[in-house]
This record gives structure tokens, sequence and C-alpha cells, in this order.
């Protein structure tokens, strides 16, 4: 397929060229992949700037996006790709293999630097998806920092480099100058841009403090958004109640009370707290609940009816994201009859977008990045909502992206007076995750001591 860039990707080429360091924060569906290994294929056989090119990536990414691109585009035909993934022996193979790119998932770039630091082959790398390098305490992140004098350009992508907030900026933007802009420690970025409060180990962003720390990026940085460049269809969101059973609804109940009054006196709620506590009754919206042992016992099957209507309501391909591995032994026998598949592969995702597949079940972390599947429908269940605003909106994007002709539904299963309708309330906000819990989970206390 021949490769026509909008104005905004030949900008965006440019800069990866020209620039040695920069940051490509592109909205979802703005075409990052073909971008950066556009500007790649310069900088390797017609500049002679770039020997080896390592990208780093999800493992779904790894596993086919960035190959798959590669194949798709006829100027990008000699582009030589090599997969590090496998077992041990299979990345070094794929390390030693003579490749223009390298392509390796995040959860291997400790073992990568620990075998190969001594003798780094990459002079440029590639992170894609670099909000999962937000965390500067991450092996991860201190495994590629001890090669950063090695590496002579550095290219970072995401459409969403603060997902809960800039103090996720400081990482990411390390990896590109090194502490020039942002200081060379997180302590230090702390102290100028957030008031810290030490009972509750939180950071808040002193007034102005966004407005800093963008002006200080900006020459380093560019930032679009798929609103200003791209005309997608419209994106329609579609929240079907479900109502629980008397005896599904009395044990909710239950559970919830002893488990919300359990908290007691106790005023300092932590996100661990909360994750848990909400973590369980999301599990029990579904229908399903663990133990102790981690066995998963059934107590409904009301959201499991709510989903055979609606599959036969849509009549048409769904990409099913679930939250719970216990819930796709229910998914699966809701979906028997259909052409269904559970999204582990790059086979899977080709099967979806050929029209091979009624129903995709999908884990919305699994296949939140880098996918492209708008091509086999435009229909999507949540069974279960991720509290994530960063996993939700880029999972929805698998779909609602440049190629998809047709507006794009999200079907949103909510049990109602449940803990998933406070979970679809805090989407609609940009509060990071953390937040969100505690204070619904305060909400939540309120509520149920009142009763």
């Amino acid at each position: 397929m021949e490769f026509k860039p909008h104005p905004y990707q030949e900008y965006a080429i440019r800069r990866i060229v020209e620039d040695t360091h920069v940051g490509l924060f592109l909205d979802m569906g703005l075409g990052k992949s073909v971008i950066t290994m556009t500007a790649i294929d310069e900088l390797i056989y017609d500049r002679l700037a770039v020997s080896r090119v390592l990208v780093i990536a999800p493992k779904k990414v790894a596993e086919a996006t960035w190959q798959t691109e590669a194949a798709k585009w006829d100027h990008l035909h000699r582009l030589r790709i090599s997969t590090a993934l496998g077992t041990e022996p299979q990345r070094a193979r794929a390390i030693d293999a003579p490749a223009d790119i390298t392509v390796i998932n995040r959860e291997n770039v400790v073992w990568l630097v620990e075998n190969w630091g001594a003798c780094w082959p990459f002079d440029m790398v590639v992170v894609d998806e670099s909000s999962s390098f937000k965390s500067s305490a991450a092996k991860r992140f201190r495994a590629l920092k001890r090669m950063l004098p090695r590496i002579f350009r550095m290219v970072i992508l995401t459409g969403t480099p603060a997902p809960n907030g800039i103090e996720d900026l400081w990482a990411q933007i390390y990896l590109l100058d090194r502490g020039e802009r942002l200081g060379r420690y997180i302590t230090h970025y702390r102290a100028r841009y957030f008031d810290h409060n030490p009972w509750r180990h939180e950071y808040t962003p002193k007034p102005g403090a966004f407005e800093a720390v963008q002006a200080k990026i900006r020459d380093i940085c560019v930032s679009m958004s798929a609103a200003d460049y791209l005309q997608l269809p419209p994106l329609v969101t579609h929240d079907v109640p479900v109502e629980l059973g008397a005896v599904a609804r009395k044990a909710y109940q239950q559970m919830e009370r002893e488990m919300v009054l359990s908290l007691g006196d106790d005023e300092e709620i932590s996100a661990t707290t909360a994750a848990a506590l909400t973590g369980k009754l999301l599990q029990l919206c579904g229908g399903c609940v663990y133990d102790e042992t981690g066995a998963a016992h059934r107590v409904h099957d009301a959201k499991l009816e709510a989903l055979q209507e609606l599959l036969e309501a849509i009549r048409a391909p769904v990409l099913l994201f679930y939250g719970y591995r216990h819930e796709l032994d229910g998914l699966r026998a809701t979906c028997r009859g259909k052409r269904f598949r559970v999204l582990e592969s790059a086979e899977d995702a080709d099967a979806w977008n050929h029209g091979e597949v009624d129903v995709l079940l999908a884990h919305p972390a699994s296949c939140a990045y880098g996918l492209n599947l708008q091509q086999g429908g435009c229909d999507v269940i949540w069974y279960t909502l991720t509290w994530s605003l960063e996993l939700y909106q880029q999972a929805n994007a698998r779909l609602h992206r440049q190629g998809q002709e047709r507006p794009v539904v999200v079907h949103r299963l909510l049990v109602r007076g449940g803990v998933d309708e406070d979970v679809a309330k805090a989407l609609e906000g940009k509060a990071g995750t953390q937040e969100v819990l505690v204070e619904a989970l305060r909400a939540r206390i309120e509520r149920v001591v009142r009763e």
C-alpha cells in the first residue's frame, strides 16, 4: 500500500529525523508506528545516521503491530525486523540477528540490559507507549536509564503521557534529556511543582504547575489530538442497566455492608484498601467472587443474561472486554453457537479483522495499545469496566481510530446501584485512578452507614 502522509505526519517524521531526542504525544489513531518507521527508514538507508534500532513495546504490540505495519506499506519493504520474544534462547537469537529494528516487550528490558549492557548494540531506541515508563522506581526505567549514555537517538511515543497527572511526566522526559528540563531527580521535580501531604503521601500540583511543565518540555515534545487532524465517526456510549434478582441483590448488599463496615472508624483509606474492596464488589457485579484460596464462586447470572440479550440485539461483530479471569467461563458459555475467540495472539486479531469472528473476548490491559481492530467491527461491550481512564480510552480506540468508517458504539453493562455505576461516573472525570477509588469508597461508606 502506498503511504501518503498527512501534513501532521510529515511534520512528525521531520522531527524524528532532525531531532535526536523527541517525544511524540500523538493521540490514538494518528499513526505513530508508520510515522516512526518512515523516519527510521530514512535515518538508516538515506542518511546513514543510525545502524540499529530497539523498539520497546507492550507485549501484544511487540508480537505483531510493528511487523504488520512494516509489511503494510510499500515504502517500508526494506526494513528488517526481528522480534525478541519467547524463551531466553529465542530472545538471544533475535537480538543477535541482523536486523534494522529489534522489537522487545517492556518486561524484558531488564534482561536485555543485564545481558547486553556492556556491548549495547542499539544507537537508537523507541519506547512505544512510554507511559509504562512513568515510574522512576520501576526496574525497567532504571535499567534503561543506565544505557542512556550509549543511546544517541531516543523517541518516546504515547497518546496518554500523563494518565494520572503531571507527576507521570518526569521519568518519561528524563529518558529524553537526562533531567535537563524537569530536574535530575524526581524529588527535585516534586519539590518544585507539587505540594506534599505527608499524612496521605500525596503530591498535588501547585497552581500553574501544568502550564510551567508544559512550557519546559514544549521544545522536545510534539503533542497532537486526533480531533484536530482526523474526521473520525462518532463515538457513542450506550449504558445497559442490569437489575439483580432479589437473592443476588441481597447477597451483594450483604457483602458490601460487611466489607465496608469492617473498615471501622479508620478515616485514612488507602488506595490499596479502596482497590481491594471495590475489586470484590466489581467481581460480584459480574456474577462471581473469589475466596481466600483464589477459587471463584458464582452468585448470579444477571449480567450474563443481559449480555446474551445485548448480543442478540446487536447481531454484529463485537469486541467484548472482561475484567477478571473467572468471567471467561461464563462468557464462553454465553457465546456458545457464535464464532468467538479470546484475543491471545496476532492470529486472533487477524481473524477478527477478516470477519471470521463474531465475538472477540479481550482483557483491556492485553490489547489496549497499538492493535488495529477497526476493520472487524464497530461495537464494543464492557462486561466489567476498568477504573483506569487510560486503559478505557485506549481499549475503545482499538475500534475508534483512523480507518473506521462507521460510528462506534460502546455498550457498558452496569448493575443498578452497584459499584459499576461508580466506575462509569469516575471515567467521565479526569482525576487519577487512586483518587477516584478512594473518593468512591468514601461515598459508599457514607451511604451504607446511613442505611
